[in-house]
């Protein structure tokens, strides 16, 4: 049941006993019935005025002991469309346990069963829960009052239906908690056996761990008992040691129910979560105690099945429904709103510690909103993209009743409302962000900017379920292009997913691409007990670096590295940075047939398909992998760069003619002419082309079809085509692939998650692999480093720096030993 308002609130000292709703009578003793009168004035719903008829009376009113109840009170379904005068009766029902005494007028055709909702409507007892006993029977639902003799000033016996419970434990812990509570709130001065926080912990130690149903169960008892709404009342109470107790107790159902119980039976804490937020939200939606189970609610709801209406929720999975989500959804994005229209007021303030301050406070807010935000829109997106999956994007407006989605309209119009919202107010925040960075006025909001990215993310996502959201926003994004890189340079983390923004590379640059890719290594760490120590004789270099780091695991690749040559004293981050670049030499070196250069640009290397001479080819091309992926973790250049084709292959995609021209020149030009030839001249067969390829490896020729009896194909104007893909991708594709496969798996095994070894170049262009991988090609200049450089024991007119300056204007090539990017 739903929170009352303030006005129902003032009953709650009022002794309206009765039974609670969904309890069971053979779980109370008779004493217990006077504290659930407080709780049921509370939980009352609004609409039933007729239950509040005696709140503003004196205690010594007769109505405190009697209400009167008339058949216009009740809903239309339970009254008599017409009513002889003769045919009145004025009788008692008098509550369980020597409660309160219901007054009832009525007709005497009116069925038990209309007197059962009648009750129902006054005390929220539901009908199934009541028993009826007139002259020591119980009263049947088809039988009319008359029919059971009921005469005015009759006597009834309202009772409840006897059942058993399977938790007859739990059902005493809750309602003794409740009871305590009860009294707390009346103001009685009383020494409890143990107080309400014990009671609770008892509760959670009870609650089976191993078992979800039995579980279940067990958590059901505790909102059947009513203790979420009496635990409310206790807080919303005036006396300040109750609201404490209160706000104590329910902190410590959130935290111990996460920290007590596993997650399978977390799950089923859901529907208490939900309570103790709606009761909550109905005081103050700023209220911490509020925003605590808010959020408690958002991390428990990911995990939680979601559907429309209730009547779907018979699968135990299935606990809220969509309607549930919706005002926290809504309640999030407008706080969400005001927030991000407060930091572009604010941009353009001047920094002190006060603004500091409310920066601060506003970037912790924002936080927690983003947070909470993005756990309650996931389950209401999921439920909308499950809906409208096998029908394309969503065309808003709807039209009349929904449209084509008549289920799920209100939803779908609600979201894209938000989304509008959202993305126009994000516009203005990256606007006033690009004014800053370009020294525009303003402070640099830290606090404040780091969740930009989080929103532009949850942007992304809605904008799927829209026709033309998505190209709207990503055109947004583009004209922000500036904040967005700055965003992901500075704010982007190893824990977050960034392939949304890597798969548009027309909103990202060098520097964030290259930022982003960094982030699926693992961060370098300078712990020296984590190291992997490396003692390599230069002699031998090749050999004893495969040995160090092909044979070791690829955990322990993920720290630092500590090189040392043998025989010599150096080391550090420049000895290192010396050895990337001289084992790659030799690892790319033509004549240790691992890799082919392109005949036009000697940097640029493609795996041999050859390799094979070498029976250990295959765990060289694994080794190979690996010390690339290191070098690029380490940040150091090696001199090498790869080519085009073996680029797309690590990145899993195809690989076109044109791809090809830097690694076979003449391979390109055949094919161009194959492709430009006069259609007749090709049909003659004056070239003798069939659909195989002439292979001459180690002085000796063989032929391979391109395709099942290709040796019988001749290749004509309709076929060509065909034939230059297939020669293409055998001679690129098929003859290296062993190859590329392991030099992506080295590779794999240095990245945090080796599922993302493709992803990894598919985020990157080409160009952007270069100068992670060789530099720069433009000049050095030696002055502009002098400008910039920071001394720290030494002085600029000192006789070393002279000297160190005079070294790197002579050997800038070497420069490498001391820089990384």
């Amino acid at each position: 049941m739903s929170l009352v308002e303030t006005s129902s609130i003032d009953c709650v000292h009022q002794r309206l006993d009765r039974l609670s709703s969904k309890r069971k009578l053979d779980d109370y003793s008779s004493t217990a019935d006077d504290d659930f009168s407080d709780l049921v004035s509370f939980r009352m719903r609004k609409f039933d005025q007729n239950a509040f008829v005696s709140c503003n009376s004196p205690p010594d009113s007769h109505l405190e002991r009697h209400r009167v109840v008339d058949a216009r009170s009740c809903p239309s379904s339970c009254s008599a469309e017409s009513a002889r005068p003769d045919s009145r009766l004025q009788f008692f029902v008098r509550m369980i346990s020597e409660g309160n005494t219901l007054v009832i007028h009525a007709n005497s055709d009116d069925t038990v069963e209309s007197l059962h909702h009648r009750i129902q409507s006054i005390t929220g007892i539901p009908v199934m829960e009541q028993r009826l006993i007139y002259r020591g029977k119980q009263l049947q639902w088809e039988q009319s009052l008359a029919e059971c003799s009921i005469q005015n000033d009759a006597g009834l016996q309202l009772v409840g239906r006897m059942r058993s419970t399977e938790h007859p434990a739990a059902w005493r812990v809750a309602s003794e908690m409740v009871s305590t509570i009860c009294r707390l709130c009346r103001g009685e001065t009383f020494r409890p056996l143990k107080n309400i926080k014990s009671q609770l912990l008892e509760f959670l130690m009870l609650t089976p761990k191993d078992d979800t149903e039995s579980a279940a169960g067990y958590l059901q008892v505790f909102m059947s008992s009513s203790a979420p709404s009496a635990l409310v009342m206790l807080y919303m109470s005036p006396t300040k040691s109750n609201k404490e107790t209160a706000d104590d107790t329910i902190r410590q159902f959130l935290n111990s129910s996460r920290n007590l119980l596993p997650k399978s039976v977390q799950i089923q804490c859901v529907p208490i979560v939900l309570e103790f937020c709606k009761l909550l939200s109905r005081t103050d939606d700023e209220d911490p105690l509020y925003l605590t189970c808010r959020s408690t609610l958002g991390s428990l709801v990911e995990n939680v099945g979601v559907v429309r209406a209730s009547r779907y929720c018979h699968n135990s999975k299935t606990l809220i429904v969509v309607k549930e989500i919706l005002p926290f959804v809504s309640e999030l994005a407008s706080s969400l709103s005001k927030s991000l229209i407060s930091s572009m007021e604010s941009a353009g303030s001047t920094g002190n510690s006060l603004n500091d301050g409310r920066n601060l406070i506003a970037g912790h807010t924002l936080a927690n909103d983003v947070r909470d935000f993005t756990a309650f829109l996931h389950p209401v997106r999921s439920v909308i993209m499950e809906q409208v999956s096998f029908h394309g994007p969503i065309s808003i407006p709807l039209g009349e009743r929904g449209s084509t989605n008549p289920w799920y309209g209100e939803e779908i119009e609600f979201l894209h409302g938000i989304f509008i919202d959202l993305m126009t107010k994000m516009d203005g925040c990256l606007h006033k962000m690009e004014q800053c960075l370009a020294g525009e006025g303003g402070v640099d909001h830290q606090t404040v900017w780091p969740q930009y990215l989080a929103v532009l993310k949850e942007l992304n996502s809605i904008s799927k379920l829209y026709h033309g959201a998505e190209e709207e926003f990503w055109t947004f994004m583009r004209r922000r292009k500036i904040a967005v890189c700055s965003l992901m340079i500075r704010y982007a983390k190893r824990s977050d997913d960034h392939s949304w923004l890597l798969e548009h590379k027309d909103v990202t640059d060098f520097e964030s691409r290259r930022h982003l890719a960094m982030m699926m290594f693992p961060e370098v760490k300078e712990d020296y007990e984590e190291l992997h120590e490396m003692l390599i004789d230069r002699s031998q270099l090749l050999a004893e670096s495969f040995e160090y780091i092909a044979r070791a695991e690829r955990e322990s690749l993920h720290g630092g590295l500590f090189m040392e040559f043998k025989n010599e004293e150096a080391t550090g981050p420049g000895v290192l940075r010396e050895w990337f670049f001289l084992v790659c030499q030799e690892i790319f070196n033509p004549q240790n047939a691992l890799f082919v250069a392109c005949p036009n640009d000697r940097r640029r290397f493609f795996p041999n398909p050859a390799s094979e001479v070498d029976p250990m080819h295959l765990q060289y091309f694994r080794f190979s992998g690996r010390v690339i992926a290191l070098a690029l973790m380490h940040k150091v250049q090696v001199g090498v760069v790869f080519d085009r084709v073996f680029f797309l292959q690590l990145a899993g995609m195809d690989i076109s003619l044109e791809d090809i021209q830097d690694a076979d020149p003449l391979l390109y030009t055949s094919c161009k002419q194959i492709l430009d030839m006069d259609a007749e001249f090709m049909d003659s067969d004056a070239l003798g082309l069939t659909f195989v390829r002439e292979i001459e490896e180690l002085g000796s020729r063989r032929v391979v079809e391109l395709c099942p009896g290709g040796k019988n194909i001749i290749v004509n104007s309709k076929n060509r085509d065909e034939y230059v893909y297939l020669l293409i991708r055998h001679r690129f594709v098929t003859s290296t692939s062993e190859q590329v496969a392991q030099f992506a798996g080295g590779f794999a095994d240095i990245l945090c998650n080796q599922k993302l070894q493709k992803f990894f170049f598919q985020s990157l262009e080409l160009e952007d692999l270069d100068w992670m991988l060789y530099g720069s090609e433009s000049a050095i200049c030696v002055d502009d480093w002098k400008a910039h450089t920071e001394y720290n024991g030494y002085k600029e007119t000192d006789p070393q720096i002279f000297w160190f300056w005079k070294v790197c204007a002579c050997k800038i090539s070497y420069l490498f030993y001391f820089e990384g990017y």
